[in-house]
Parts: structure tokens; sequence; C-alpha cells
């Protein structure tokens, strides 16, 4: 950890580990599901679009969880609402390993999705009110950081059970394992505080759910709710074109064994992990916007060449290093970009709706690679959408302001005056 993380007190560093650890398990759970899909399809005879519709009904049901989760905070505070959101996902990725058939899973997959939306939700917000500006870009977006930890512990997972059991037990003993983030609810319920602009705005007055539903989509903050939810669209369609069917790529279409694929995507993790990293200073160094539109152009370019480019298996393993680097980095300056953009009032409400709102859209795509794979290799599927995410997200760049070193307290001041005209 650099420098700066000495620099956080007490009470900014146990909110740091507090969402690292929810970021990490979250991810693990959510992506179980992309290491279990070739063996269900296998064991269970699904098609692709059936597994690609598993995949997409968590992403769904994850954008109205935290969107509802974002209304929850704004109404009962940030804090308790992670410690639901977190027991939730985790007991419905446990509960899928008991499912016995194609419709439990579904359901199971669907209420994970609600608890893994409205986890986000409630610690980016968290996050981007505890943190000081001289350093949100950086904690929020190295926060980010525990996605790759978590992948990267699903890749272990698969890993290991895969090799050491049967598949018709190894997909289970991986849900299984993703009751683990329910401790976590334990050191948030006993080290972690609601942030003092939250407790200023709201003392004696919380908004109500309606209230704070209404106002985002009021003159005020709508044309920045559409600009901010058409960057959520493409930073995370592009993703979710390419995570959830990867491993499955790796295996069918480019033939890997179980240790090859695990091998070859740890590469991808692992450039996630410095991807975050990197993307979290750049925020604060040069800019939120500049880092956005770097990163989505680069993942467009690697999103080409690994999917349309006829290249060799040893060049492939190469290029995911930078795959991972640039399509998950440009989730870093998302959390502090979208806390600057709206008041504390509506702040989580707001945050909540534009990122899972992009959520919802993108959670199309591993459907409709699995539907537009019937025409065309799943590798060219896969590119073909997260092309199209990246030409959102660079739009998107383009019209939304920049909003470093942006005072949260100075939000509240243009909010106030503008209610008052």
């Amino acid at each position: 950890m650099s420098f700066w993380f000495r620099e956080l007190n007490v009470r900014e560093r146990r909110t740091f580990w507090a969402c690292f650890g929810g970021w990490a398990l979250d991810a693990m759970d959510v992506q179980v599901y992309s290491f279990t899909i070739a063996t269900l399809i296998g064991l269970w005879g699904i098609s692709k679009t059936q597994a690609g519709g598993l995949g997409t009904v968590t992403l769904l049901l994850s954008s109205l969880g935290g969107w509802i989760s974002g209304m929850l905070c704004d109404r009962f505070g940030r804090v308790r609402i992670l410690q639901v959101t977190i027991l939730f996902f985790a007991v419905f990725t446990f509960l899928s390993g008991f499912a016995q058939n194609f419709g439990q899973l579904f359901f199971c997959r669907a209420m994970q999705g609600l608890g893994f939306g409205g986890e986000w939700a409630a610690g980016s917000v968290l996050m981007g009110e505890i943190i000081r500006k001289e350093f949100r870009g950086r904690a929020v977006g190295t926060v980010q950081t525990g996605f790759a930890v978590g992948w990267g512990a699903a890749a272990i997972m698969y890993t290991i059970l895969f090799s050491l059991l049967p598949p018709a037990q190894a997909w289970r003993a991986m849900f299984w394992i993703g009751i683990l983030p329910a401790a976590l609810v334990f050191y948030v319920r006993r080290y972690v505080d609601e942030a003092e602009i939250f407790q200023q705005t709201h003392t004696g007055r919380p908004a109500g759910i309606a209230q704070s539903l209404f106002a985002i989509f009021s003159g005020e903050y709508l044309p920045t709710l559409f600009k901010a939810a058409l960057l959520t669209t493409g930073t995370q369609g592009g993703y979710y074109a390419v995570a959830t069917w990867l491993p499955t790529y790796l295996k069918l279409s480019r033939h890997l064994s179980v240790f090859d694929t695990g091998a070859y995507l740890f590469v991808v993790v692992a450039g996630a992990f410095f991807g975050f990293l990197t993307a979290a200073h750049l925020a604060d160094y040069i800019g939120r916007r500049p880092t956005f539109f770097g990163f989505a152009v680069c993942a467009a370019v690697m999103a080409f060449a690994y999917m349309f480019l006829p290249i060799s298996n040893s060049l492939m393993l190469v290029l995911g290093f930078p795959l991972g680097f640039f399509a998950n980095g440009l989730y870093a300056p998302m959390g502090p970009f979208l806390s600057e953009l709206f008041p504390t009032r509506v702040r989580a409400t707001a945050q909540g709706f534009t990122y899972n709102a992009g959520r919802a859209i993108g959670a199309c795509f591993p459907m409709l690679v699995g539907v537009l794979s019937a025409r065309l290799p799943l590798g060219k599927a896969i590119g073909t959408f997260a092309l199209a995410s990246y030409a959102i997200l660079i739009l998107a760049c383009l019209l939304l302001p920049e909003t470093k070193g942006r005072e949260l307290m100075s939000l509240e001041q243009t909010s106030k005056a503008g209610a008052g005209r």
C-alpha cells in the first residue's frame, strides 16, 4: 500500500478494509458462476442461451437491488444497509449449490443478484463520503482491487476443486464456499460508522424513499443522471460480455484443460488487480474523465485483438494481462466520480440508480452473446458486444464534467441554491 494509505485516519482505514472485504467476497461469489457454465451445460444439457440467461438474471436483479439499496441508504443509513446486503448475497450463493434443476438455480441466482447490487451501492457511497477529497480517488479506486482478489480466489477454487472432485460435486462446492462473506457483517457492525456528512444532513429529517426517488428525476439532476447511466452502461456491458463467457470460451473454443483455463484466467485477474490500482491513482493525478477515456480506448483495442485476431494460445496468454488491466481498471474511478456528481440528500439514490441502470443494460449482454454465438463463433460474439460497450463509454466521457478535487459540501450549497430558485 503506498504512502497515502498511512495518511488515512482510523475511521477511514476501517471503512476501507470493510468495503475492500465486501468487494472481494462479492466478486468471488458472483464470478463462481462463470467457472461453472461449461459444467452445467454438460451435466444439465442447457443451451448457451439458457446459460447466458443465468448470468443475465443475476445482473438484472443486481441492478434492481442496487437501486433499492441506494434509496434505503438515503433513508436508513449506509452502514446498516451494507450489512444486510452482504448477508443476503452470501446466503443465496450458498443455496445455489443445492439447486437440482435450472429453475431452482435461476431463482437463487436472481436473489443473489439483489444483494450483490445492493452491496456496491452502499459501500461505494460510504467510501465516497468518509474518505477525504485528497485521497478519495485512490482509496475508492483501490478498494476495487478487492474485486480482482475475489475473482482470483474464484479462479483458484475452480482449479483446485475441479482437479480434486468430479464436476458434478465440484460446481456445488464452489457455491457452498460462498457463505464466507457472512462473517464480514460482524466486522462492519463493530468497527464501521456512518459518515459525518450523512449524519449532519439527515439528523431529524430523514428523506423518504419516494421523495428521494422522485427527486433524482427532477430537471435539476436528470441530464447528469442520463449521462452517468451511459458511462456505467459502457463500463459494465464491456466487462460482462467478456468476463461471463471467458472461461467457457477458453475451455470450449480454445480447448484448454481445467488447469490451463485457470492459469489463463489468473493472468487476466492479475491484470485486473494492477489495472484497478493504476486507474485509482490516475483518477487523482490526471482526473476522472481522462482516466475513463484512455482506459476505454485501450480496452476496446484489447477486446478486438483478443477476440477477432487469429492469435496463438501463447500470445493469448500474454494479452490476457492488458485485457484484464484496461477492462477492469475502468471501475476504479467510478465510485468517486459518481459520488462527486450528486448532493448528499440524493447521493445514494442517484448513484444506485445510475450504476445499476448501466448494470441492467449491460446485464443483457451475456444472454445476447449466447444468442449471437448461434450465428457467429463465440469469440466474435463476445468481441462484438464488448466493442459496442466501449463506444458508449467514450461518448459518455465527452458529455460529463470533470470532478477531480470537488468538495462534497459544495454540492450541498449548490443543491440548496437550486432549490431556492
